[in-house]
Formats: structure tokens, C-alpha cells, sequence
């Protein structure tokens, strides 16, 4: 606020000893300190009563965040998967009638009349076929024989010193 230096208050001390006197200087240092606390104290409930309206409404605004949040996610708490999907497989037990093994099929020409045009799943076979794929061979059992050392090779033959060929 003030910016005052140490050479800035001797004078004003100078001035005030001079302009009041020795006598009474104490007693207005000591009122000068009391105002200057009432001041401090003013000014610190004013900065406490501010910074409490600026908590309250920033707790009012995380209270509607949070209000808006748990509104948007109110749809969500009734889900429950397992009847929902038991739902969905009654609904597609219900729609696929039981077609017979032996009841010849409907021709196009009648489903297409009866029915509107979907897409139907292609069918798949009962049982699958049988596949033989040929196995490797089992390698040979282990003997003592694999794990003995590998005999030493024999030396080349040396050459005749007297041949000249």
C-alpha cells in the first residue's frame, strides 16, 4: 500500500518528536498502535467474510455439477443386463416358429408374399463332418547311446615324401 524506507520514517519520527513533543509521543505511538490493530483486525474479517462467499459458491456450483451429473446418470441405474437379455431370447424363441425335419419348405414366391423381405441367417448344418488329419510319427526313444560322446575322427592319410606325382 504505503511504500515507506527506513530514511522516510526518521524523518517522520524527527517531525513527530518535534511537532508533539517527548512527553506526549508515547501516548500517541500507543493510540497510533491500537487504531493501526482495529484497522488489521477490519481488514482481516472483511478478507475472511470474502474468501467464506467465495467457498459458498464454489459449493454451489460443484453441488449443481454434481446434481446434473447424477440426473444424467439416473436412466443408467435401472439396467439390469440379465433381464434385459432374457428378455431378448424369449422375444427370439417367441418370433422363430419350430419348423419340422420332415415338412417340406415354403416356396419363395409364398414367403415373400406373407413376409417382408429380411435377410434370414444362412443355415447351419446339424453335425459337422469328420476330419482325419495324419498325426506325425513319435521320434524314437532315448537310449545311452545319444548321450555318450562323439568318437574322435580319424587322421588323414599322410603323404609319401619319395612319390613325385
Amino acid at each position: 500500500m504505503f511504500s515507506l524506507g527506513w530514511g522516510e520514517i526518521v524523518v517522520i519520527g524527527i517531525v513527530a518528536l518535534i511537532a508533539i513533543g517527548p512527553k506526549e509521543l508515547p501516548t500517541v505511538l500507543r493510540t497510533l498502535g491500537q487504531w493501526m490493530g482495529k484497522v488489521r483486525r477490519m481488514a482481516n474479517e472483511f478478507q475472511g467474510q470474502f474468501q467464506e462467499a467465495l467457498r459458498e459458491a464454489e459449493f454451489a456450483d460443484l453441488k449443481k455439477h454434481a446434481d446434473d451429473i447424477s440426473s444424467s446418470v439416473a436412466e443408467f441405474s435401472n439396467i439390469d443386463p440379465l433381464a434385459d437379455a432374457q428378455k431378448d431370447m424369449e422375444r427370439a424363441f417367441e418370433e422363430t416358429p419350430a419348423v419340422a425335419a420332415d415338412a417340406p419348405a415354403a416356396p419363395l414366391a409364398d414367403a415373400a408374399s406373407t413376409t417382408p423381405a429380411v435377410p434370414s441367417e444362412p443355415e447351419l448344418p446339424l453335425a459337422l463332418p469328420a476330419i482325419e488329419v495324419p498325426l506325425p510319427e513319435e521320434p524314437a526313444a532315448l537310449t545311452s547311446a545319444d548321450f555318450a560322446p562323439p568318437a574322435p575322427a580319424e587322421p588323414p592319410p599322410a603323404k609319401k615324401a619319395g612319390s613325385g606325382a
